[in-house]
């Protein structure tokens, strides 16, 4: 028993090397065989390029095969051309040939005067044709210009007949334009002469407001004090009086009527360079946007009022004196056309 356990000991056990060497072939013939499929995709890769080649090369060839044939088929309709033009000449030739001939069997002098005549009458024939084809031409063109010409006649006379209805349609409103304006002008004229009367019972004779023209006048000392253009409590005494009139007036007017109240401030020449007003400019504008946004307040309309800054460029004394500083130093109204 013991002996036969020593003998069982004594045995080699090659299964692990079988199993290893088994492994190993199969790993080697996994790798011919990936080794064998790309290589067989390799050329099937290549044949298919190759077979792509074949074919395009077939085209070419097929194509320059048809080419062949067609040049073949011209070059020989050129050379049955080529033969039937000499077999042409040949004719043409012989007949000349027979015509000579005939003409030198004939006296020569009849057969060149006759020869010429026949290519005289031959030209002839070609100069008439080739004149009558000019003549009728030309009775086309004429043709074709004169009934250019009457339409073109026809809408001249059309033109001036509109141009004519035109002109009287603009004339009759230019009439009816100039009317309008006559009237709006005598319109506004009477308001502006209603509005005149109306400050002059108000305002009374003060030497201080003045007609000028068609334009109120108040000396800035009225409203402002030197070199201000904020208004005096007195001053808003007498735009107060102002409102109510203009106001009134305002609501007489009709609506359509183009009117506006104009609001200059002027001043004198002697200027001024104050942080607040830079030039009399600043000054007058300064003044007349005052006295429009305390008529405003006073129930005017926005639209119906306007502030303008002259500074001293428009004096009514051109004196250096305080008599033409101080009446150049003024606010004027003027009832106008917006």
């Amino acid at each position: 028993m013991a002996l036969s356990r020593s003998h069982r000991r004594d045995e080699v056990n090659f299964w692990p090397g079988f199993v290893d060497a088994l492994s190993t072939m199969l790993i080697g013939i996994v790798f011919l065989l990936s080794v064998f499929v790309l290589g067989q995709f390799f050329l099937s890769q290549e044949l298919t390029g190759k077979d792509t080649a074949l074919d395009r090369l077939n085209r070419q060839i097929s194509e320059l095969t048809d080419l062949l044939a067609l040049e073949r088929s011209s070059n020989r309709q050129a050379q049955e051309n080529l033969q039937l033009l000499q077999s042409s000449l040949t004719r043409e030739q012989s007949e000349r040939g027979r015509i000579q001939d005939l003409l030198a069997a004939q006296p020569g002098n009849q057969a060149a005067q006759l020869g010429e005549a026949q290519k005289a009458l031959e030209a002839e024939k070609q100069l008439s044709a080739r004149a009558q084809a000019t003549v009728e031409l030309v009775n086309q063109q004429i043709q074709a210009m004169r009934r250019q010409l009457a339409a073109l006649e026809e809408a001249l006379g059309a033109s001036e007949a509109k141009d004519k209805e035109a002109q009287a349609r603009i004339s009759e409103l230019g009439s009816r334009l100039n009317v309008a304006l006559a009237q709006r002008v005598q319109e506004l004229a009477r308001y502006r002469s209603d509005f005149f009367g109306r400050l002059r019972q108000v305002l009374g004779t003060r030497p201080d407001i003045r007609v000028v023209g068609d334009r109120f006048v108040f000396q800035s000392e009225v409203f402002f004090d030197a070199g201000q253009a904020v208004l005096k409590p007195e001053g808003r005494g007498e735009l107060d009086k102002l409102g109510a009139i203009i106001a009134d007036l305002g609501r007489e007017m009709p609506p359509d009527l183009p009117w506006i109240l104009r609001v200059d401030g002027h001043t004198d020449n002697r200027p001024i360079r104050s942080p607040q007003f830079p030039s009399n400019w600043h000054l007058s504008a300064a003044r007349a946007i005052a006295v429009v946004e305390y008529l405003v307040t006073k129930g005017i309309s926005a639209d119906r009022i306007a502030a303008t800054g002259f500074g001293e460029f428009q004096p009514l004394d051109v004196a250096n004196t305080d008599d033409a500083w101080r009446r150049n130093r003024r606010i004027e109204f003027k009832i106008t056309e917006r």
